[in-house]
C-alpha cells in the first residue's frame, strides 16, 4: 500500500471519479457521450472509443489532484496506456490522482431482494496484476432493492469476505453494497446496510481498511458512524440515477462523505465538442461536485 496515496485519500479536499464502465455499459455511455453504436463495428473499435473518451478526460487540464483525489478504471482501462504511459502511472504521476480498479464480474440473479457479486475465480491473478501496475485499491458492486435482512446480509457478508482477500493482497477494497434509488423501502433498508456494515467493520482487526462506496441517504448524515470508524478510510457516494444536481444537492447535506460519481461526472460532455467546450463543460462539473464534497 501506498502511503502517500492513502493519505491523499483520507485527507485530500476533492471526489472520486468514477471511469469504470465495462462490457455491458460502455455502448450506453458512449450513446451519452454522442458516439452511437452505428457508429462503430464490434468490441475492439468500441473500447477504443470509450478510452479515447476516458483519455480525454484524464488528460484535460480540469482533471487534477487538486479537486479529483481518486480514479476508477475498468480492467481494460488500467491494462491501456496514455501518452503512452500506463493509466495508472499517469493518473499519480502526472495528475495526482490515486487509481483504483473495478474489479467485480457483474452481479448475480436477485434473491432476497438483493443481488450479490458473480464468482470472481481469477480474483488473485487480476490483484497481482493490480500491484504491477501500481494501483491503489479496488471496487466491487453489489445492488440491494428490498428491505430483506437475508438478502442485506449475504451483500455485505460477501462484499468483506472478498474484500479481506484484496486487502491480504495489499490493495484497498472499496465495498460497494449500493441499494437502487427507486426502492419502495429505501430508508429500511438503509437501516439494515449501515447495521450490517457496522458488524462486520468492527470484526476487522486494526490493520485491516477499507472504502465504502453507498447511494446516498434519506436521511441527512446517517452513515456518519460509518465515516468516523477507524478501519473505514473514507466513505464516497455513488449518483445511482440521480442527476447531478439531485445527486450533489444530497451529497452536500451529507458531511465528510464524498462523490464518485460516473454518469453524473460526464453529464453534458460530448464527442462533438471542441477542446475548448468539452474542457470547460468538464471543468464546471468537477467544480460543482466537488464543492458537494467538502462539506
Amino acid at each position: 500500500m501506498n502511503a502517500e496515496q492513502l493519505d491523499k485519500i483520507r485527507t485530500g479536499h476533492g471526489f472520486i471519479a468514477a471511469l469504470d464502465q465495462s462490457g455491458g455499459s460502455t455502448p450506453k455511455a458512449l450513446a451519452a457521450y454522442g458516439i452511437e453504436e452505428g457508429e462503430y463495428d464490434g468490441d475492439d473499435a468500441m473500447f477504443d472509443l470509450v478510452h479515447a473518451m476516458r483519455s480525454r478526460i484524464i488528460t484535460s487540464p480540469a482533471f487534477t489532484g487538486d479537486r479529483v483525489i481518486g480514479a476508477i478504471l475498468f480492467e481494460m482501462t488500467m491494462d491501456r496506456q496514455i501518452e503512452g504511459i500506463d493509466t495508472g502511472d499517469y493518473l499519480w504521476n502526472n495528475c495526482g490522482v490515486v487509481p483504483f480498479l473495478k474489479c467485480d464480474k457483474g452481479l448475480a440473479d436477485e434473491e432476497n431482494g438483493a443481488q450479490v457479486m458473480k464468482d470472481m475465480p481469477g480474483l488473485d491473478e487480476l490483484l497481482a496484476r493490480a500491484s504491477t501496475k501500481n494501483i491503489f485499491g479496488t471496487k466491487m458492486r453489489s445492488v440491494v432493492k428490498m428491505a430483506n435482512k437475508a438478502g442485506v446480509d449475504a451483500v455485505v457478508s460477501q462484499q468483506f469476505e472478498v474484500g479481506k482477500q484484496i486487502i491480504a493482497a495489499g490493495l484497498v477494497p472499496i465495498i460497494e453494497p449500493e441499494i437502487d434509488i427507486h426502492s419502495p423501502e429505501k430508508a429500511e433498508a438503509e437501516a439494515l446496510l449501515a447495521a450490517s456494515i457496522l458488524e462486520q467493520a468492527n470484526d476487522l482487526s486494526s490493520d485491516q481498511l477499507v472504502m465504502l462506496k453507498l447511494t446516498l441517504p434519506e436521511e441527512d448524515n446517517f452513515y456518519s458512524e460509518l465515516i468516523e470508524h477507524p478501519n473505514v478510510v473514507k466513505v464516497v457516494a455513488l449518483s445511482g440515477g440521480y442527476s447531478r444536481d439531485e445527486a450533489n444537492a444530497r451529497l452536500s447535506r451529507n458531511n465528510g462523505m464524498i462523490a464518485s460519481f460516473s454518469r453524473a461526472l460526464s453529464e453534458g460532455l460530448s464527442a462533438k465538442q471542441s477542446d475548448d467546450e468539452f474542457n470547460g463543460t468538464l471543468d464546471a462539473s468537477i467544480a460543482s461536485i466537488h464543492a458537494a464534497s467538502i462539506t
